[in-house]
């Protein structure tokens, strides 16, 4: 007699809860590091983890404001305006205030991912807007800001030579969401950093380039 296989479960989706879950654990993770390490480079990167950390901050105020708008952009992004303070800085909106010492960025990186779950938390599942991976939905801006805290926090923590290992269901979840591309039966941290050209996984050479599929799906 056959015997019918039920199908896997699937995930549940990223959310607000999860970008809250990433940001906390980062933001604890960066009250400890040493007040003297911020300009040590931040892993791979060409930034310092200062830079690193700022950059972090933006990109969750980026995602956040995307969703904004009453009627959000669709062909292109809020137009603030970026700047860098040196030639190989990441592009920001805004910077941190450098006297405000690694406190106060710290707290500007939790203000802005609060910003993000509150968009995500409050924003109609049906609303779209830009991104130039893909015109993306709350869930999908919820995605790109965890994985962005994650990977972020992995470069920031290889400058202050620091171990850092976020939960395997949150990297499954923005694996499911983001990175359809990625091998399956491994696990889901190398795997995201494998996603997102940090690592190379058994059978699969570090990525040179990359990106994750931000449309809904």
């Amino acid at each position: 007699m056959s015997r019918s296989v039920e199908p896997a479960p699937a995930l549940s989706p990223v959310t607000a809860d999860d970008v809250e879950l990433a940001v906390r654990l980062a933001v604890a993770t960066l009250r400890d590091v040493p007040p003297d390490g911020w300009g040590s480079r931040a892993g791979s990167l060409e930034w310092d983890c200062w830079e690193t950390a700022e950059h972090l901050a933006n990109d969750l105020f980026y995602y956040a404001v995307q969703l904004g708008p009453q009627q959000p952009p669709l062909d292109t992004h809020v137009p603030f305006a970026l700047t860098r303070k040196r030639a190989e800085a990441p592009m920001v909106f805004a910077h941190a205030e450098r006297d405000a010492g690694p406190a106060g960025l710290v707290q500007v990186l939790e203000a802005c991912g609060a910003l993000l779950a509150a968009m995500v938390r409050t924003t109609p599942p049906h609303v779209r807007a830009h991104h130039t991976s893909g015109v993306s939905d709350p869930e999908g801006f919820a995605a790109m800001g965890v994985v962005e805290t994650l990977v972020h926090l992995h470069d920031v923590a290889e400058g202050f030579g620091l171990a850092w290992t976020p939960p395997s269901d949150l990297c499954s979840r923005v694996l499911t969401r983001l990175f359809p591309q990625a091998p399956d039966g491994t696990d889901p941290w190398p795997t995201l950093l494998w996603a997102t050209g940090r690592a190379e996984l058994p059978g699969h050479p570090r990525l040179t380039t990359w990106r994750w599929h931000s449309s809904p799906r």
